[in-house]
């Protein structure tokens, strides 16, 4: 009965909780920035196995709510926090959105794991203030949660040349061909964390 314990230590699990940023809305199955760090994992030899507990149009709250059996069903090592934008979108306030990124935080934490945050940004038709504030949100969360941050996980996406080519018609879910740039975004912070 030992076996599976020492497997599940050699190959830690990696648990995203997201929106459809990591739910591979509008794409094919296997495109997303999810499933291409799958494979980034078996490219580079690195023993993990990513859970994708994304779920199109969640926030903050939906997060926070299915993260507890989440932690207790897969146990990971490794905890990828990709919510907020849709929070942004509905006008919520921004005080909510905190007290869930940090609620999110400390389970994690107090399961054992570390954390990634990815952080979000709003285009600028939201207001300046507004937009300021939630982009600093996701720093001053990971700051005080001792988590690693990803400060725009479209960057390179959304702040692009021809920005609008890399998104589908709606204009807020990135084609496939932006994904590997959002794996880019991610892999760096997420590389020490594997160690």
């Amino acid at each position: 009965m030992a076996s599976p314990g020492i497997a599940k230590a050699a190959s830690p699990t990696i648990l995203v909780l997201g929106d459809s940023l990591s739910a591979e809305y509008g794409l094919k199955r296997g495109s997303g920035w999810v499933a291409l760090l799958d494979q980034r994992l078996v490219q580079t030899k690195t023993a993990a196995t990513v859970v994708n507990a994304s779920i199109s149009g969640d926030t903050t709250s939906g997060g926070r709510s299915r993260l507890p059996a989440l932690l207790t069903q897969h146990k990971p090592q490794i905890v990828v926090i990709e919510l907020g934008g849709n929070d942004a979108l509905r006008g919520l306030p921004l005080t909510m959105t905190r007290d869930n990124l940090v609620a999110m935080a400390q389970a994690a934490k107090a399961a054992g794991a570390k954390l990634l945050i990815a952080g979000m940004q709003l285009p600028p038709n939201y207001g300046r203030k507004y937009g300021d504030e939630f982009a600093g949100l996701f720093a001053s969360v990971a700051k005080s949660e001792g988590a690693s941050l990803v400060p725009f996980l479209l960057k390179g996406v959304a702040d692009a040349p021809q920005a609008d080519t890399l998104f589908q018609p709606d204009r807020i879910h990135p084609v496939a061909a932006a994904h590997p740039t959002i794996l880019d975004n991610v892999w760096p912070v997420l590389k020490p964390l594997l160690r």
